[in-house]
Order: C-alpha cells, then sequence, then structure tokens
C-alpha cells in the first residue's frame, strides 16, 4: 500500500534501509504515572499530558519526547478525579464559581490562569458524571471562555449521560476519550463534527462492551469526517510504554486506516507546528497488504531528522 506521508530512506549511523515518517504523539498520557525515557525508542516523539501537576510539568527537562500539557484537572468538588491514589491534589484543581474575573478564589478564570501561566497549552476539565458531582453549565461555559481568552483549547473528560452533548454544546474542542459509555445519536456525531471537534481514541483501555461501543462511535465519527488522534491514556493500567500495537489495530478495526491513521499519530494537536527536527524511523518499505499497516508501523522509532537520507 502506498503512505502518501512516508517516504524511503537510509540511516547514517547504522546504514539501516526503512521508511521515515513525520514525528509520532501519544495525546493522552499521564506523565507522573509512567517512566517516560524509554518513549522516543518505542516510537514517540511527543506527548500531550492530560491531567498533572503544572508546576512539575514546567519543570520538566526539555528533551525527548516533547512535551505540552493541560496542568490540573478542573473539576467540581468532590468530582473526578479528586481523591484518587494516583491523583495528587497538585494534579487537580476545583472550580466553583463562574467568574471570568482573575483571582476569583475557585473562579473559572482564575484556574484557566493558573495552568496557562505555567506554559500549558490546553485545558483539562472533567465531566465524568458516572463518578461524582461534574461542573455546572454556567461554570463549564465559563472555563471554555476563559481558556480562549488565553487562546487555548479546552478538552473533556466526558463520561455519564449527556455529558458529551454538554461538552459539544459549551465548545469543548476535543474529548480525551472517544464516548464508550453509551452510543451516539446521529444529531449528536454530526454536531460534533460540525463543531470541530477532535476524538482521542484511547481504545485500548477498555474491554468488553466499552471497547465495542467506543470502537463502534469513533468509527461513525471517522466515517463522516471526523477528525481522531491516536492516544492511550498513558499511566492508566497496563499499557505498553511507547508505541501501542493494540491501540493501532483498534483504530484499524473503527476504520482509521492507511493515511488517517498515521495522521491520527502525526497531528500536532494542540500545537500549530509539528516536531520537524526529529522523524519516525520504520525499518523496511512499508506493506503491501493495508492490514499489516498497524503492526508494522508499532515498529518505529525515533530518530533525528539530519541522521536520514533519502533514497528514491
Amino acid at each position: 500500500m502506498t503512505v502518501s506521508a512516508a517516504w524511503p530512506v537510509r540511516r547514517a549511523l547504522t546504514s539501516e534501509h526503512g521508511t521515515a515518517l513525520p514525528a509520532f504523539v501519544d495525546h493522552h498520557v499521564h506523565l507522573h504515572l509512567i517512566d517516560a525515557s524509554t518513549l522516543a525508542a518505542r516510537g514517540i516523539a511527543a506527548v500531550v499530558d492530560l491531567g498533572g501537576d503544572p508546576v512539575a510539568l514546567a519543570r520538566r527537562a526539555r528533551g525527548l519526547p516533547r512535551v505540552s500539557y493541560a496542568g490540573a484537572f478542573l473539576t467540581a468538588p468532590g468530582g473526578y478525579p479528586q481523591g484518587r491514589s494516583w491523583a495528587p491534589d497538585a494534579t487537580v484543581r476545583l472550580v466553583t464559581d463562574p467568574s471570568r474575573h482573575p483571582g476569583v478564589t475557585d473562579g473559572a478564570r482564575t484556574a484557566v490562569d493558573a495552568q496557562a501561566d505555567a506554559g500549558a497549552s490546553v485545558i483539562k476539565v472533567a465531566l465524568h458524571a458516572d463518578a461524582g458531582p461534574v461542573v455546572s453549565d454556567d461554570v463549564l461555559s465559563a472555563v471554555v471562555a476563559a481558556a480562549a481568552d488565553r487562546g487555548l483549547p479546552v478538552v473533556a473528560h466526558a463520561q455519564g449521560a449527556g455529558q458529551v452533548e454538554r461538552a459539544i454544546e459549551a465548545g469543548v474542542a476535543a474529548l480525551a476519550h472517544a464516548p464508550f459509555d453509551a452510543p451516539l445519536s446521529r444529531r449528536t456525531l454530526s454536531r460534533a463534527i460540525d463543531a470541530g471537534q477532535v476524538w482521542i481514541s484511547t481504545l485500548d483501555i477498555h474491554r468488553g462492551a466499552a471497547r465495542e461501543q467506543a470502537i463502534t462511535n469513533l468509527r461513525a465519527f471517522a466515517a463522516h469526517g471526523g477528525r481522531v488522534l491516536y492516544g492511550t491514556d498513558l499511566g492508566n493500567g497496563s499499557l505498553p510504554v511507547g508505541l501501542n500495537r493494540r491501540e493501532l489495530l483498534a483504530l484499524h478495526h473503527a476504520d482509521v486506516r492507511g493515511d488517517a491513521l498515521v495522521a491520527a499519530l502525526t497531528d500536532a494537536w494542540p500545537n500549530v507546528e509539528p516536531t520537524t527536527a526529529v522523524c519516525t524511523f520504520v525499518p523496511g518499505p512499508a506493506p503491501t497488504d493495508p492490514d499489516d499497516l498497524p503492526t508494522w508501523l508499532s515498529r518505529g522509532t525515533v530518530v533525528a531528522t539530519e541522521e536520514l537520507t533519502r533514497v528514491d
């Protein structure tokens, strides 16, 4: 098969021949729960941390993987993920007041400013109604507006009856997980797509009915032009650190295939410009059978772009 973004190359250091692709991104990780030091060797050049300590994230040493982050989860008192063993206090920020004025205690603008001032590229809000209270419509709208004032998109963990619809109505730019707890109506899918919402896959965290529902919803979203991003929720359970073959296969099963699968891996979101100093090297040519592409992609590693010489 032909992969539009791929080109044949030779590695200068090893003389190995293979294929170069743009740098791969995992759009949903939690760095405080993993050892990120092996990500580049296992194919991930950049990550988006969607829930962590904003101060610790701001202090991370530069290098690979390149890190974009949301900072703390914005949530209601007693809401997800407050009180979880994996979510220290610094990873959670309570928001109760829809005020868009700076400095208001527990205000929407205050919470957004704290993440943005720490270098956040996106704002994360928890809408997990199955796990506890969620922010009100007024607070949610105020968070989206305050984030827009800082030039930042909002991503939501939307779970529970009506939460995906609330996210769409409020102008949330991305869902942290492909919806998995219920089928979505054609109208809801159309509204999400028309709004330009993006969905991060995270299919491999599920098993059984939830997995099949997530795949079904994502398939419908992608089939009608929805923008899909590769993301694993790395740190959640026993997921492989690096490219996740199971996630790639699940995306393929959801009919995110070929160039669309590569696009999901290489999308720069939430950044505007992709990483160009490094790229992905996969040994050998792209497979001729499209069904073999996920496994082949999972063998990628990150190399300096200057190390590769194009061969035609």
